[in-house]
């Protein structure tokens, strides 16, 4: 006898059905799996068998032939236990056939019968809700997190006799209400805040313009400046996520299997991979493309702490995802794009010893050794970067005199009716959620400047050399700047605040050549 069942399977973040057809037949005992099957996919062959036999359901000897189609896609991981369980079921006779019609089934099998969660439930329920299925059936770990899609009807099951039952019209399996709570983007019981800083008062400031509008920065200075305090605060004045972006969210770090307890991802995303993460952990990759670091920071914040320390090949492979604010992986067969709207965040010190620039210490690093330690970040990553900011040490009784910092919820509300304007104004523009993202077309239409702007710009271009690009970079910071103060259009002293935010305070030794992509005229502009 032939039974068919729906399951699904996903690469990247999107879902495809996979239809699992099951042959119970007569002849010397055996078992087939056909359809491209990864290791774990044929191991559960044992799982199954011992599964049903444990759950009270044990199999007469027969020849067992499971196809998994469509036959040219490989199919990996453990979630088809359940599907191959019950169209075996179904094929000796044990449930009816027409109880598996417009029913979809995915949930990996323990030995005894339990059923443990799988990745992707997200994105399968999506699919579920398009294709018009009566009942998704999943395991009762992923069935809170299915059901933040409205249209679909989830039910979620502990166990395979609990399935069984269920359909043979036994009794129900328990249909789980959606998580809509969205717990916004602050750090909620960490313990940071910026009232904690001292004597930083105009890095906090940039630091406020950057989260308003989503902007790339690059703190530079002496060991133990404070720049890793600072960029673990700043996902606590960054604005609440809206229900798209927790979405967006959740879907991806559900293929990754990093869902917490909570079905939905409620913060923003504060990333911060050591220095030795390679090229496919940062941007994904591996057998079946997973998502990589860029992509788990979607909607938050990307921190790379000691910036040099990464392999060239990983900063550059920054580039693209920095521009289009998505990254495309290509494999033989199929080619996957996740989505990386991500602010940058980074630090580095100033040399190999950490001295350059620091009034408190003296420099031990010869020009030469400078020269290639800066040299290690390429002029277009540093390109990219919206701001340049100094973290110099402050003397101790400069910093036992200075007042405390501001409290992260009073930024945090100036941030975020920041965002809310941002949003308005790219309501028709379904990629674009910040100012940092705004394309060219976007730039001259939301940001047209005026005579007075155009004359500092050009200055400011003849006497550093800013590319075209960073040209670009500033007006969208001061972009940011005027919505931080409620106005509509871009004014002079926007654009002052933009320059002077990309490169602020950050000194060049006489004695050292390197810089961080400007010179010394450029890391003191006149404007």
């Amino acid at each position: 006898m032939l039974a068919k069942v729906a399951s699904a399977a996903t690469f990247g973040i999107e879902a495809f059905p996979i239809d699992v057809e099951v042959d119970f037949a007569g002849g010397l005992p055996a078992y087939h799996l056909v359809g491209l099957p990864a290791a774990a996919v044929q191991e559960g062959r044992f799982r199954i068998r011992t599964a049903l036999t444990n759950s009270g359901f044990p199999l007469r000897a027969a020849r067992v032939t499971v196809n998994l189609a469509p036959a040219d896609v490989r199919k990996n991981g453990a979630a088809f236990d359940l599907p191959i369980a019950v169209g075996t079921l179904a094929a000796s006779g044990a449930l009816p056939p027409e109880s598996l019609e417009r029913r979809l089934f995915v949930g990996e099998l323990s030995l005894d019968g339990a059923l443990k969660p799988v990745r992707g439930a997200l994105p399968i329920a999506s699919l579920a809700a398009r294709r018009g299925i009566r009942d998704l059936v999943v395991p009762e770990v992923n069935a809170a997190e299915a059901a933040l899609v409205d249209a679909a009807s989830v039910r979620g099951a502990p166990n395979l006799s609990q399935v069984v039952a269920f359909l043979r019209g036994e009794t129900e399996l328990a249909r789980p209400s959606p998580e809509d709570d969205v717990g916004g983007g602050r750090l909620v019981g960490s313990g940071l805040d910026f009232q904690d800083v001292r004597g930083h008062e105009l890095a906090i400031r940039a630091l406020e313009i950057a989260a308003a509008g989503s902007h790339n920065v690059l703190l530079v200075g002496p060991p133990g400046s404070g720049k890793t305090m600072l960029a673990q605060r700043v996902p606590t004045i960054l604005p609440p996520l809206t229900r798209t972006e927790a979405l967006e969210c959740t879907t991806i770090y559900s293929v990754a299997g990093l869902l917490g307890s909570h079905a939905l991802v409620e913060m923003r995303p504060f990333r911060a991979p050591h220095h030795t993460i390679t090229q496919a952990g940062l941007t994904g990759g591996g057998t079946d493309v997973r998502p990589g670091e860029v992509s788990l920071a979607h909607h938050g914040v990307l921190f790379l702490d000691e910036l040099p320390e990464f392999s060239r090949a990983c900063l550059e492979s920054l580039r693209q995802p920095l521009e289009d604010k998505r990254l495309t992986i290509a494999r033989a067969r199929r080619v996957v794009t996740y989505p990386a709207a991500f602010m940058l965040l980074a630090a580095m010190n100033p040399c190999p010893c950490g001295h350059s620039g620091d009034a408190q210490r003296s420099c031990t690093c010869s020009r030469e050794r400078v020269a290639r330690y800066r040299g290690r970040i390429s002029g277009p990553v540093l390109d990219r970067f919206d701001m340049h900011l100094w973290i110099g040490v402050a003397p101790y009784r400069a910093l036992l005199s200075a007042p405390a910092g501001e409290p992260s919820v009073a930024i945090a509300g100036r941030v975020t009716l920041a965002r809310q304007r941002q949003r308005h104004r790219f309501r028709d523009q379904p990629r674009v959620h910040a100012n940092a993202q705004m394309t060219p077309q976007l730039l001259r239409r939301y940001a047209p400047l005026d005579e007075e702007c155009h004359d500092l710009l050009a200055a400011h271009s003849a006497q550093t050399g800013i590319s075209t690009r960073g040209i670009e970079r500033l007006i969208r910071v001061a972009r940011t700047v005027a919505d931080l103060r409620a106005v509509d259009r871009v004014e002079a002293d926007d654009i002052i605040a933009a320059i002077g935010c990309r490169y602020l305070d950050v000194p060049v030794p006489a004695d050292v050549s390197g810089d961080y992509g400007g010179r010394e005229d450029v890391a003191h502009p006149a404007t």
